[in-house]
């Protein structure tokens, strides 16, 4: 089977034909960039991506990380991805060069981890963590702070991490205990443990500086009374020199049922009464903090679910091509008819085109809320910043979870593709369909997101933001109405986004009403009633682009890939949209029988 992890021709239709990424070098921040030196970055990923990282991965994945005398072990091979990903100064791309990045626009560096996150995630995780740390400490941190471990975060010297996982409070984080006193010296004396923490301990740098959540002795209860600090591993001395070991130690790692090379540890801090850490921004505004570095973890989040069901794909039609088992469907009753390969078959071509057309919308969406975070950033006006944000807020909980549900989806169909050796280990889909299930529980489950979207991101700025985003999408409707082709799947999904709109408005009003509760327990059905719209959307803006290309004159290369988009639009519309009315319908029952069954009549 072809190694192989996404598809390079539709990485460069979105970013150069879609959303019109290399326009950016147009403003003074990227004039020294250009598409050609985008293509150069993202062919070097893919290098890094076919031909470093997916050669260790099955071998790193029996192996797994090793909790060993006290201390985590990763996998041997990672070493030497590791080191590559720091030398070449992967780790935090969209950074200023002199602080150790390549100055890249977002988009572009979500375009390279489809190759390195993509390839396998459990090693890329290693040194790329430090960025989403060094994000809180940007904004946030001191200048003794920044200066000490920012430029060692982004490139890689140093680890990052985010403790925020304790016992007893997972999604409930204002039910921490972990605990902080104030020394005389200005320090904390922190005293708690943490549990399921990515990358919280390893063996490929020197130090790690964790980002904690705890609660200032005297302090609110809550999240109204949490306070972010930073725990090094190795105390870092004020001229940046390492001091002694601090009293923050993984106490063992999880044994999971994916991403085995991923080191998931058991934290503790003061067990010998000397954890010390050092206060990031005010106290009782940790929540405010970690949340930027949530958020961005999020969208990372939904990337990771769009890059496990491009490889899953990619391997399905791999093998679809290659394997020859039946008649064709047409000679079934031809005694001298040959085997066919499997593609030749109706339900493995519907199988197929349900993995192609949600890979597609997927990798648009993603490309979308990154092309929004560089517009953010090149914005002239307040007022045109308010609304790209009040966009990527309204979005985020869709693509953190729509992306990792639909992702997982994926993978279980490509595992059914390829039927009884996708679920050994002979094949790579079996180890994707497990690494590729956690998205849609950490940083958030699906059910916190669907909570977050109807209780804080619907009713953003008065309900101006959900306007403004039926208003891109009705964009792109109007602009496929001009073609007779794409004219009535236009009208499909303008349907569905009038009924998402009414729904809304339905959602909200029973949200403020006693039936309250019904209306939560509808939230992740009303996530994916949006997801399913917007998936739409980047597939008919797709079809928009694809049917320009066709009518200018593509070249004769490109006319297959351009049909091959307007077939995903047209078969997603008519085929997954019709169920969102249906969701929709259901929605607007208001049935309670969630919320009414006794507890005992659940059973058991």
């Amino acid at each position: 089977m072809a190694q192989q992890i996404a598809d390079r021709r539709d990485i460069d239709f979105v970013l150069f034909e879609q959303i019109e990424a290399d326009k950016v070098t147009e403003h003074e921040k990227y004039k020294d960039l250009n598409k050609k030196t985008f293509q150069m970055v993202i062919n070097e990923a893919r290098n890094i991506g076919i031909k470093e990282i997916l050669p260790i991965i099955k071998e790193a994945d029996i192996v797994g990380a090793q909790y060993i005398d006290g201390e985590v072990i990763v996998p041997e091979s990672y070493r030497r991805v590791f080191d590559i990903l720091v030398e070449g100064e992967w780790t935090a791309m969209a950074v200023e060069p002199e602080m150790g990045g390549q100055g890249m626009p977002e988009c572009i560096t979500l375009a390279a981890h489809e190759y390195l996150g993509g390839a396998d995630f459990s090693v890329a995780s290693y040194p790329m963590m430090g960025h989403g740390s060094g994000t809180i400490l940007k904004k946030f941190g001191s200048q003794e702070q920044k200066d000490l471990f920012l430029k060692n975060y982004y490139t890689g010297k140093w680890a990052g991490s985010m403790l925020l996982t304790e016992p007893e409070a997972g999604s409930d984080v204002g039910a921490l205990k972990t605990s902080a006193v104030k020394n005389d010296d200005g320090t904390y004396s922190i005293t708690g443990n943490k549990i399921f923490i990515t990358n919280g301990d390893h063996n490929l740098t020197e130090n790690i500086i964790h980002p904690v959540l705890a609660r200032v002795e005297g302090a609110p209860e809550g999240t109204k009374g949490i306070s972010l600090f930073l725990i090094p591993k190795i105390w870092v001395n004020k001229d940046g020199s390492l001091g002694d070991r601090n009293d923050i130690i993984c106490t063992g790692i999880e044994e999971k049922m994916g991403l085995h090379g991923s080191a998931t540890c058991s934290m503790s801090m003061g067990s010998k009464g000397d954890c010390r850490g050092m206060l990031v921004g005010e106290e009782n505004k940790g929540m405010r903090a970690m949340f930027e570095m949530m958020n961005f973890a999020r969208l990372g989040v939904g990337a990771q679910g769009a890059q496990a069901a491009s490889n899953a794909y990619l391997y399905a039609l791999d093998y679809a091509r290659e394997r020859v088992q039946g008649k064709a469907i047409e000679e079934a009753m031809n005694p001298d008819a040959k085997s066919v390969n499997i593609i030749k078959h109706p339900d493995v071509r519907r199988m197929l085109m349900w993995m192609k057309s949600n890979v597609e919308g997927m990798r648009s969406f993603c490309y979308y809320i990154a092309h929004l975070f560089d517009q953010l950033e090149l914005a002239d006006s307040e007022e045109e910043k308010l609304r790209i944000d009040g966009m990527v807020s309204l979005l985020t909980p869709v693509l953190k979870s729509y992306n990792s549900d639909r992702g997982f989806e994926v993978c279980v169909q490509g595992m059914q593709v390829l039927g009884g050796v996708g679920y050994t280990r002979e094949y790579p889909m079996e180890k994707l369909v497990r690494d590729s299930k956690i998205a849609s529980i950490y940083e958030g489950t699906t059910g916190i997101q669907g909570m977050d979207l109807l209780a804080r991101k619907i009713g953003m700025q008065k309900g101006q933001v959900f306007i403004n985003f039926i208003g891109e999408i009705n964009k792109i409707i109007a602009q496929a109405k001009e073609t007779k082709d794409l004219e009535p799947l236009a009208s499909r999904l303008e349907e569905a986004v009038n009924r998402m709109a009414g729904v809304a408005m339905h959602m909200g009003k029973t949200a403020q009403s006693a039936e309250f509760k019904t209306a939560f327990a509808n939230s992740v059905p009303f996530l994916d009633v949006i997801g399913d719209v917007v998936m739409g959307w980047m597939l008919l803006w797709r079809a928009v682009v694809a049917e320009q290309k066709l009518t200018e004159g593509a070249k004769k290369k490109d006319v297959t890939f351009y049909k091959g988009q307007i077939k995903s639009a047209q078969y997603f519309i008519n085929s997954t949209i019709p169920i969102t009315i249906g969701r929709i319908n259901a929605i607007e029952l208001n049935d309670s029988s969630p919320i009414d069954i006794e507890e005992e009549s659940f059973g058991g």
